[in-house]
């Protein structure tokens, strides 16, 4: 019986997001980003996690007359704290956080470019991004990012009950 391959990604594939599990130096309010336990541990992901963002706050939304843009909307929906603040001043802790948010991007330690790893380690979650219409998709794409996924919908499900 021949051994199944196993199958290996290159840190620079643009195909793959890749994060370790960690915690963001800053708290954050708004940003779902920065409330995310998932740190980009590649160029690529980094990048993808910046492309994101702007994607994000480029959606705008009106609110009490007052244009707001995809973070602000989502954490009014969604953040009991935000849902109480001024709008305006949500708008500003939103850019505050942007910022702070880009600066970590910006100073996280990253794997080498030139690196490959198993596609099923639990190290690392990991991604398979797809592009759907003008949206990319992620699909988790070993066991580890399946599992944190599922714990992670779950946890979403169990706040609205």
């Amino acid at each position: 019986m021949a051994e199944a391959e196993t199958k290996i990604i290159e840190m620079n594939d643009i195909n793959y997001a890749v994060y370790k599990l960690g915690q963001w130096k800053n708290s954050y309010e708004i940003n779902q980003i920065g409330l995310s336990d998932e740190i980009p541990v590649t160029k690529n992901t980094v990048e993808h996690v910046k492309h994101s963002m702007d994607e994000i706050r480029n959606s705008t939304f009106e609110i009490d007359d007052l244009k707001v843009n995809g973070f602000v909307a989502i954490a009014i929906q969604l953040n009991p704290k935000v849902q109480e603040m001024d709008l305006k001043e949500a708008c500003e802790l939103e850019e505050k956080e942007f910022e702070l948010v880009l600066e970590e991007l910006d100073n996280l330690e990253l794997l080498d470019d030139d690196e490959s790893m198993e596609l099923e380690n639990w190290d690392y979650l990991i991604y398979k991004l797809q592009k759907d219409c003008h949206v990319t998709k992620s699909t988790p794409a070993n066991g580890f990012a399946l599992k944190h996924y599922v714990e992670e919908m779950q946890k979403i499900e169990d706040s609205f009950n």
